[in-house]
This record gives structure tokens, C-alpha cells and sequence, in this order.
């Protein structure tokens, strides 16, 4: 019974995902995610309680996988962590120049938005970005002492330094609509974690 509960609950999150992925959260309304998951009203309310809760459910279900997806780049062992670090970024870089929306990071999508309509989901947001600062900031401690990032290099400081560098360079290639400021991210990114 609780498989059947969890599988329901997770197709429901799926169909709303791709919708609010393209749409925005308050672009989407719960008629659509219903006719989306082929689910009736009364069943969604059984398994969130709001569509504010739905949300807080997508985002924290968002973190988690997408926390998974990263795990596979940032923890390859045998591989230095600065090369770690660079396929990551380049692979955020192909996620947010890609034309699928699937692709797409929900952070970048939805923290301008919801941060002024739910302080639970901004929590949300504020908590996974959190968890992912601080990945890639182990991820650098092991490239200061593998000897492939820069000796000097403040891990901590220098993941968020990226992290707001990167968010900043992908809401630039929405407006623009061209890669541009991801290049230079990619760029700076190099030049911060190349060794002298």
C-alpha cells in the first residue's frame, strides 16, 4: 500500500514538474497539473495538503535527485577533484543552454518567483542550495589536498563565489537566449580553479 501511495505521489510530482519547469509555479494552475497526472482533486489533496505544499514537496523531491545526479560527477574517485569540478560545470552549462525543459534547473526557474509567495518553499530553495554549496565546497578541499586546485583556494568561499556566479550566468542565458554568459562563467570558473 505504501509503494502504490509513493508512486502515486511521485507521478503527480513528475507531471506538475515539466509543466512548472516551462510555465513557473503561479503560471501553472492545479487543474492542469491534475489533468497532466490524470489524478482527480480529491486524490491530490490526499497526498499534499495545498498547492503551496506541492511545491514545498517538488522542491525538496528536486534536491534530493538533483544532489544524487551531481554525487556521480563530484564523488568519481580516481578522478582529481579539479577535473570533478570543471565536468560539473560543464554539464551545467550544457543543462541550462539545452532547448528541454526537463534539463532545466528549478532552482534558476523558481527562486526569483517563489521567494516573495512562500517562505516555505524559499526555504526550500535557500536549504538545497545550501546542500549543493557545500558539496562542491568538499569537492575542493579534496582539490587543495590532491594538489589540483590552488593551494591557496578557500573552499567554502570559493563554492559560493561560483554558485552566484553561475545562477547569475544562467538567468543572463534565458534573457539572452544565447550561451554567452555561461562561456564566460565557464571561463572565470577555469581561471579560479587552475593552479599557478
Amino acid at each position: 500500500m505504501r509503494a502504490q501511495y509513493e508512486d502515486v505521489r511521485s507521478h503527480i510530482l513528475d507531471a506538475g514538474r515539466r509543466i512548472i519547469a516551462a510555465k513557473g509555479f503561479e503560471g501553472v494552475g492545479l487543474n492542469e497539473i491534475l489533468r497532466a497526472a490524470g489524478v482527480p482533486k480529491g486524490s491530490f489533496y490526499h497526498y499534499f495538503p495545498s498547492k503551496e505544499g506541492y511545491g514545498r514537496a517538488l522542491l525538496d523531491r528536486y534536491v534530493e535527485t538533483y544532489l544524487e545526479r551531481i554525487e556521480t560527477v563530484l564523488g568519481a574517485e580516481g578522478v582529481p577533484a579539479r577535473d570533478r569540478l570543471m565536468r560539473f560545470w560543464s554539464i551545467w552549462a550544457s543543462w541550462q543552454s539545452s532547448e528541454r525543459i526537463d534539463e532545466k534547473c528549478l532552482v534558476v526557474k523558481l527562486s526569483a518567483e517563489v521567494a516573495d509567495l512562500s517562505d516555505d518553499m524559499r526555504r526550500a530553495l535557500e536549504d538545497g542550495t545550501r546542500r549543493v554549496i557545500q558539496r562542491l565546497a568538499r569537492c575542493m578541499a579534496d582539490g587543495v589536498a590532491d594538489g589540483s586546485l590552488p593551494a591557496d583556494l578557500a573552499p567554502a568561499a570559493s563554492a559560493e563565489r561560483l554558485y552566484m556566479l553561475w545562477l547569475g550566468a544562467s538567468l543572463l542565458t534565458k534573457l539572452r537566449r544565447n550561451p554567452s554568459a555561461l562561456d564566460a562563467a565557464l571561463a572565470e570558473t577555469r581561471a579560479l580553479l587552475t593552479p599557478i
